[in-house]
């Protein structure tokens, strides 16, 4: 949830221009988590990290107006710390600190007196929220990368809303703890650091930025398909995969990191060099992002949108309660636990359109079984709609 408020501010600070009208609902979509994390961070030293149990609540397929499973609140603390939790939060609260600054400037400094609160408890009490919470946040959503990424992160967002030094320096004397410079999400942040950083140091001339403008070149480099160093595959239709679940997490995410840093190459009047007389220009990175767009909505062997409610063949039977089950003005009672099992198991179409929902995406092969027990492909999540927004809003505007 932060890192998806974090990417939907940096949608905005990048694109927000090309929004139109739309800006409103980013806004709103914005102030929605971000007023959340002042309540989740509200008592010095405690961050609320999540509601309700994941174990209860995935064994029930239940609308959420019938939601009867425990609410129980887990936090965490100075002894039972959670620096990767804490310092995305840290993250989100900055940046959207950065966002407001135009609309509501009391509620911007605000958001990032917070930011700051929340970024020094991450740093000073160091810890995995899986240590800390392991028992109720794993196996479901369990860190994989560790918190030094996150930490630098949190760190950058507020040296782009300050301009201290002070974070500058934190930055220096913690990059070398990231490893994964190919890798960016909700887990995992380094590419996403780098693009940042390689941006907003633009216009130093030491050395400071050097470090990050080099990994960033790598990452390109790295998703680049005629590139030597690639290192991800690609589907026969030119969908861009890693591994892991919900693919289409990581070909949002990388075609945004993809929009900004093309803009940063475009300011500076480079390419990249990525070997074998291959290079990048902010025009091919751009052509890189709009293909896996396209291919998310259409134009892929299928002539499947993954988008729900756009183009005419999307998916049907997404992994999603609210839209499998009928809604309470076609079924007005309870609907129990368990007794939503009917609806989860049917083959019928989900009876209500979560329009703009992109599910996790089709298998390597470019197949997709339309399943809504296949969660890894057809469920949607905010991780995979967020860097969508930015990048929707850049295209709507800039023709192929």
């Amino acid at each position: 949830m932060a890192y998806s408020t974090t990417m939907l501010a940096w949608s905005v600070i990048e694109f927000g221009k090309f929004m139109g009208a739309d800006l409103k609902h980013a806004l709103d979509a914005i102030r929605w988590g971000s007023d959340y994390f002042l309540k989740a961070t509200s008592i010095p030293g405690i961050v609320f990290a999540q509601v309700g149990d994941p174990y209860a609540d995935h064994s029930c397929w239940q609308r959420p107006e019938d939601m009867d499973t425990p609410r129980t609140a887990y936090a965490v603390s100075r002894d039972h710390p959670a620096s990767e939790l804490s310092a995305e939060i840290a993250a989100a609260l900055a940046a959207s600190s950065i966002v407001f600054r135009k609309y509501h400037l009391a509620y911007a400094s605000r958001l990032l007196r917070r930011a700051i609160m929340v970024f020094d408890f991450a740093d000073k009490y160091r810890g995995s929220y899986n240590d800390s919470l392991g028992p109720w946040v794993c196996p479901f959503y369990c860190d994989f990368s560790g918190y030094q990424d996150e930490l630098v992160w949190g760190a950058a967002w507020l040296l782009k809303a300050t301009k201290r030094p002070y974070y500058l320096d934190y930055i220096d004397q913690n990059i070398h703890n990231l490893t994964n410079f190919a890798e960016f999400g909700w887990d995992s942040k380094d590419a996403g650091i780098n693009v940042l950083l390689s941006k907003l140091l633009i216009n130093n001339t030491s050395s400071d930025s050097k470090p990050f403008i080099f990994n960033a070149e790598k990452f390109v480099c790295a998703v680049l398909p005629e590139s030597p160093s690639v290192s991800v595959k690609y589907s026969p239709g030119g969908l861009l995969f890693k591994p892991g679940g919900s693919n289409l997490q990581h070909t949002t995410a990388i075609s945004f990191l993809f929009l900004v840093y093309a803009g940063y190459l475009k300011k500076t009047n480079t390419e990249i060099d990525c070997g074998g007389n291959v290079f990048a220009s902010p025009t091919r990175l751009r052509q890189i992002a709009r293909g896996q767009v396209d291919y998310i909505l259409g134009s892929n062997p299928l002539n499947m949108s993954y988008m729900v409610g756009y183009g005419a063949k999307y998916p049907e039977r997404i992994h999603h309660r609210a839209s499998s089950l009928p809604s309470m003005d076609e079924y007005p009672p309870h609907v129990g636990c368990k007794e939503g099992s009917f609806y989860f198991e049917s083959q019928n179409p989900n009876p209500n359109l979560l329009t703009g929902a992109v599910v996790g995406g089709p298998y390597l092969n470019d197949s997709y079984a339309d399943h809504r027990a296949d969660f890894v492909h057809s469920e949607p999540t905010t991780y995979i709609n967020a860097p969508l927004v930015g990048v929707f809003a850049y295209f709507k505007s800039h023709s192929p």
